[in-house]
Order: C-alpha cells, then sequence, then structure tokens
C-alpha cells in the first residue's frame, strides 16, 4: 500500500425530507447570500426548489437563481454563473441536482475569486487555490461529486470535455433523500448506476500491490449496487434500493476507497470524448467503454481480472466476468456498443486526438494506453 493523504470534510445529511434543512445547514457554514444553481426545471416542477428556497427563507438567507445546467455542463453557464456571482456579492453557491448542477458549481466557485479565466483550472494551467464554499442537495445518485474533489465541464459548445480537481471545491455539507430520486425516468437510474461502477472499477485496477482492504470494499460496493440498480430501475420510487445506490455512490467517488493505491482514470476520459461529440449521458457513455477497455487490458494482470470475476460476479474466468458486466448494463436498458451510441467509425481518429495526454503520450496507469491503444478500445466497441 501507498502513503497517503485522505481530507474528506464534506457534512452528509441523509433520510428524507433531509432538503428542509438546507437553511440550517447553509447558516452552519457561514453562508450570508446564496446562488442557487440548478438544471432545466425538475427541480421547479417537482417543488424542490421551493423546499429549498423556504428553507433558506427560515434561516434568513437570502439568494439568487442561476437554472439551465444540461447534461455535460457547459462553460457558458460558468461564465454567467461567475459574473452573477460577483455583482450579487455571493458568498456561497448552493447547486440543487445531480453532477452536472454540482460540478458547474464548482467551476462558479473557484472562477469568482480567480482574476483569470476559469478555464484555466479545466486546461491544466492554473491549479484551485481559493473557492466560494459550496453545498449540495443531491437529486441522482451518479457521479459522486456531492462528495468529492472533482469537477467536470464542457466547453467549445459542448465538443471539448476537461476536468479539474482541487479539495477547495469540495462541498461544505451534502443533503442526500433517496426519496428524491423517485421520479428519475429508470434510464437515468441505469446510467447513474453504471457512473458509480466505473468510478469503482478505475480504483480497482491498480499496479498497486497488498491494498487488500480497499480491494474488499470496492468488491463489497459493486455487490451492493449489482443487488440494487436492478431494483430501482424496475421501480425507482423503491427507497431502500435507492438509499443503497445513493450511498455507494459517494462511497464511490470521495476516494476512501481509492486510498494507498494508484488509480486508473483512462476510461473515463475515453468517455469524455463520447460525451462532448454525441451529447450521450456519461453513464451510457461508460457502459460501452469499459467492457471494451477491460477486453484490452484482460491480458496485464488476468489474476485481477479473475479475482474481480469471482468475487464479484461468481464466475471464474476474467473473460466470462467482463461478459456478465456486459450484460448486465444491457439488461438495465443500457448501450454496450459503440453503434447503439451513435458513434461513427470515421469520428474514432478525432476521438483518439483529442484525449488529453500525459507528456510521455500516455493515458492511464493500469496500462497506459498510447493513442493507438485508445483506436483499439474504440474500435472494440462492438
Amino acid at each position: 500500500m501507498d502513503n497517503f493523504d485522505f481530507y474528506s470534510p464534506t457534512y452528509f445529511k441523509f433520510g428524507k425530507d433531509t432538503e428542509k434543512e438546507t437553511g440550517s445547514l447553509a447558516k452552519r457554514f457561514g453562508a450570508k447570500k446564496v446562488l442557487l444553481h440548478y438544471g432545466k426545471g425538475s427541480v421547479v416542477k417537482s417543488g424542490l426548489l421551493e423546499r429549498v428556497k423556504d428553507s433558506l427563507n427560515s434561516a434568513g438567507i437570502s439568494h439568487v437563481e442561476l437554472g439551465g445546467v444540461q447534461a455535460n455542463p457547459l462553460a457558458d453557464l460558468v461564465y454567467e454563473g461567475i459574473d452573477l456571482a460577483r455583482r450579487e456579492n455571493i458568498d456561497f453557491i448552493i447547486a440543487v441536482g445531480g453532477g452536472s448542477a454540482i460540478d458547474s458549481a464548482k467551476a462558479i466557485a473557484a472562477g469568482v475569486p480567480y482574476e483569470g479565466d476559469f478555464w484555466d483550472f479545466y486546461s491544466a494551467k492554473a491549479r484551485v487555490e481559493k473557492a466560494l464554499p459550496v453545498g449540495v442537495v443531491l437529486t441522482i445518485s451518479a457521479a459522486g461529486s456531492e462528495g468529492s474533489n472533482g469537477s467536470v465541464i464542457s466547453a467549445q459548445g459542448g465538443k471539448l470535455k476537461r476536468s479539474t480537481g482541487s479539495d477547495m471545491i469540495r462541498p461544505k455539507f451534502a443533503i442526500m433523500n433517496p426519496s428524491l430520486t423517485a421520479t428519475l425516468p429508470p434510464y437515468q437510474v441505469a446510467c447513474g448506476g453504471a457512473d458509480i461502477m466505473a468510478h469503482l472499477f478505475e480504483r480497482y485496477f491498480t499496479n498497486t500491490q497488498d491494498v487488500e482492504t480497499t480491494d474488499q470494499l470496492i468488491e463489497a460496493l459493486l455487490r451492493a449496487v449489482i443487488i440494487n440498480l436492478p431494483k430501482a430501475v424496475a421501480n425507482p420510487a423503491d427507497y431502500e434500493a435507492q438509499a443503497n445506490i445513493m450511498w455507494a455512490g459517494m462511497l464511490a467517488h470521495n476516494n476512501v476507497v481509492g486510498v494507498g493505491r494508484v488509480q486508473d482514470c483512462a476510461s473515463h476520459r475515453i468517455e469524455h470524448e463520447l460525451s462532448a461529440m454525441y451529447d450521450v449521458a456519461h453513464g451510457a457513455g461508460l457502459a460501452t467503454v469499459f467492457p471494451a477497455w477491460m477486453k484490452y487490458t484482460l491480458k496485464h494482470d488476468p489474476a485481477r481480472f479473475a479475482r474481480l470475476a469471482t468475487n464479484v460476479w461468481g464466475v471464474a474466468d476474467g473473460m466470462a466476468g467482463i461478459e456478465k458486466l456486459k450484460n448486465f448494463w444491457s439488461s438495465l436498458g443500457l448501450p454496450t456498443t459503440f453503434k447503439e451510441l451513435g458513434g461513427k467509425e470515421e469520428d474514432i481518429p478525432h476521438l483518439v486526438k483529442n484525449i488529453t495526454y500525459t507528456p510521455a503520450g500516455t493515458n492511464g496507469t493500469f496500462v497506459p494506453l498510447k493513442e493507438a491503444d485508445v483506436a483499439a478500445i474504440y474500435a472494440l466497441m462492438k
């Protein structure tokens, strides 16, 4: 196991009706004037936004609103949010929604005190050293952004997707009410589950030795998602299934299962180009990428793939485990091939070139992938 630092200061409020405590939590963390940041209307139609505003009003906290966040959140709205927050002297940002709203809120929070272009953080030109505090009222189990230090934003009309990470943008609090996921379409529930599983796989596939504790934690979380995700897809109002998935999603990405080991994020970078080009749900893209990435890297460490197959899927062979995963995602209505995703073979060279590579020209750590390797993985998504 490698040396590590672990910092996870987020205060989690989990359970039914917890959104009614937004005001008291915001006040606890020093908020005086809040920017409420959300998506395209579901939080309004459901009455959630009104409940959040009532809670803030009861706590004596003023607020302004900025809606319009879309899946694969855009830099244009971040710029708008930065200008609004500066103009209104905002001192706290609360995202009401899923990973897209949270990531956009984090980007605004980092951009407000920064004198340059916030995109510097996403193009590796600068590091986030100061940010407004962020809170979250979560509405979908997927990205785990409610407990993580990461944020992903798209630019160039959505054609370029990049990420940044800093403990300065970890949420101060996250309100997690599984009941808020009850109105989600089953497809969104499935996409969220695929995203959660991908976060776990990216930590599991490591070259670091003797990480038995986190290996077993990851395997247990995967089994929990595999048990509960079909229940939630069949009935999004199944509170207990959604509760288990929601907590697993947070644990998958706040890094408690990633410490002490080198992690591999190649699959996320490969997928980011798919969702940027084809505007597909992130989880749907991951469902096409991961089986192909696994097949391509299987020969690097067959024993690790066999362990996953045995402990998670109940089969002894690594390739059989990959097929189990692909069939599981397909049974939930997710695409598992390039064609199902809307991908075109002639787009592969562009997808390959657009990925961020290290100075050595590689992507990932489990198996450092060069451009030819990434192209081969896209080609395997059949």
